[in-house]
């Protein structure tokens, strides 16, 4: 080998180093470049994820208060009706004091009655029926039997409570004399 060739052998590694060394700073550049892309994208999803949060956590928070809002005032609308029910009731009372006549006194309650019995059953309160009826353990309370040549066996002979359903869920069975042979 020449001292040309030697020269040209060396300035072609050191132009391969200084290359080689070029290439792996690019390299190491562009992976630097991409961990803080992948940083930001990670800190982006981060504080997605926070918000996301907080945002379901006031959803929550705002949910239960309108329930509890809506179970505070749910008996609302029935104490109003109730309400005219007993100024109807109070009206009564100071007629019948002033004319002292029973007569009307009973009407006036009669016609409350009625009143009352419209608006529970305008909120889907109905009366559990037991005349001529079986006893239903779902529906009436048996607190007496007794042996009866007039009555089958199951079937209610007397109602001392009537029972009441709303919107077909039993609210109060009727308390019952069942007979029993």
């Amino acid at each position: 080998m020449t001292d040309k060739e030697i020269k040209e052998e060396i300035v072609e590694e050191i132009t391969n180093d200084t290359e080689t060394k070029n290439e792996d700073t690019a390299s190491t550049a562009s992976q630097e470049n991409e961990i803080e892309t992948l940083k930001r994208e990670v800190e982006d999803w981060k504080n997605s994820y926070l918000r996301k949060q907080a945002e379901f956590q006031n959803f929550t928070k705002r949910k239960e208060k309108e329930f509890d809002d809506l179970r505070a005032f749910a008996s609302e609308k029935v104490v109003v009706k109730v309400l005219d029910i007993i100024d109807n009731l109070e009206r009564a009372i100071a007629a019948s004091s002033e004319t002292k006549d029973f007569d009307s006194l009973v009407k006036g309650v009669e016609l409350t009655l009625s009143q009352m019995k419209s608006t529970v059953a305008s909120e889907g309160v109905e009366a559990i029926e037991t005349e001529k009826a079986m006893f239903d353990p779902h529906l009436h309370m048996a607190v007496a039997v007794e042996d009866s040549a007039d009555y089958a066996n199951d079937e209610i002979i007397a109602e001392f409570q009537k029972g009441y359903k709303m919107k077909g869920k039993v609210i109060r069975p009727s308390m019952v004399k069942v007979c029993k042979k």
